[in-house]
Parts: C-alpha cells; sequence; structure tokens
C-alpha cells in the first residue's frame, strides 16, 4: 500500500514549479515560492528521496522527431490469476512500444497506449504480447487520428 507523504503548502507550490518546469533555477523557483535558495533545494531533495518526485525528464513531440502511429488498445484478460495479470503488466513495463498501461475497471481488464512506426509494427507487437498464451483474451485498437488535448503538466490534478 502507498504511504502518503506529508505535504505543506510550500511543497505544493515547489511540485507545481517543477512539474511546468524542472530545469527552472533555483532562485528564480525560491523568488516564486517565497522560500530561500537553499530551502527549496532542501525541499526539493526531500521530495527526491520520499520518493514525491520521481524522475526528472524531457517531454518529447513525437511528430518533430519522426512519424507515429499512436494506438490505445483495450485489453481483455482470459483470467484474473494474479499471477498471470503480474506477468502481462511486467511484459507492458518491459515493450518499448508501450507508452502507458493501466488497469482499469469496465468490460476490459487493460487500457495500453502503444506508438509504432507502422501498422506492421503494431501487428508484430500484437503477434509477440497479445496471446492468449500471455493470459490475453481479446483485444480491441483505436487508432488516434489527432491530439486533442496532451499531457499538460498545469492541468494535473495536484496543481489544483
Amino acid at each position: 500500500m502507498t504511504e502518503f507523504v506529508t505535504l505543506d503548502a510550500f511543497d505544493h507550490r515547489l511540485i507545481d514549479r517543477v512539474r511546468r518546469n524542472n530545469l527552472e533555477p533555483a532562485r528564480v523557483t525560491a523568488e516564486a515560492v517565497g522560500l530561500s535558495e537553499s530551502a527549496v533545494l532542501r525541499r526539493l531533495r526531500r521530495l527526491r528521496a520520499e520518493g514525491v518526485i520521481v524522475a526528472d525528464v524531457a517531454m518529447i513531440d513525437p511528430d518533430r522527431v519522426e512519424p507515429r502511429i499512436v494506438l490505445h488498445v483495450m485489453v481483455e484478460m482470459n483470467t484474473q490469476d494474479r499471477k498471470v495479470m503480474n506477468a502481462f503488466q511486467t511484459a507492458m513495463r518491459a515493450s518499448p512500444e508501450v507508452q502507458g498501461c493501466w488497469d482499469v475497471t469496465g468490460p476490459t481488464d487493460y487500457l495500453v497506449t502503444v506508438s509504432v512506426r507502422s501498422m506492421a509494427d503494431y501487428e508484430a507487437f500484437g503477434i509477440r504480447e497479445m496471446t492468449p498464451e500471455k493470459g490475453v483474451r481479446a483485444y480491441q485498437s483505436m487508432i488516434v487520428i489527432r491530439e486533442v488535448v496532451g499531457f499538460d503538466p498545469a492541468r494535473s490534478v495536484l496543481s489544483r
């Protein structure tokens, strides 16, 4: 079970700032949130050590790098056996095509976001990962035509 970390108003403001731009200089962040630069650095170290901030990453616009096909795949498993489900989750984490995987409620068990260069690459992914041997009963794919609202750190629940 997840252990929650107690955060104060300064922590929330810091999280909001680094979510938007984790390369912002500490002196600028300090001025914006009303703390000293050393306090900002100390708090950010603590938030990382406590697992609140889990990674500092760059968000890449895939359209600027190479053409991609993005699909949302609804996966129905043939069993609810925890061992099979854990193995499927491990396979999804290891698959380079998988951009996200969620255990969901409703008529399917998982929602998987896949990014590939071609439909042939997606077919190979399906043959490799969406098999009865991996516990998959059925899957349906929805091809993304265009992104209407993408991930925006400012829209995050924690920012509100």
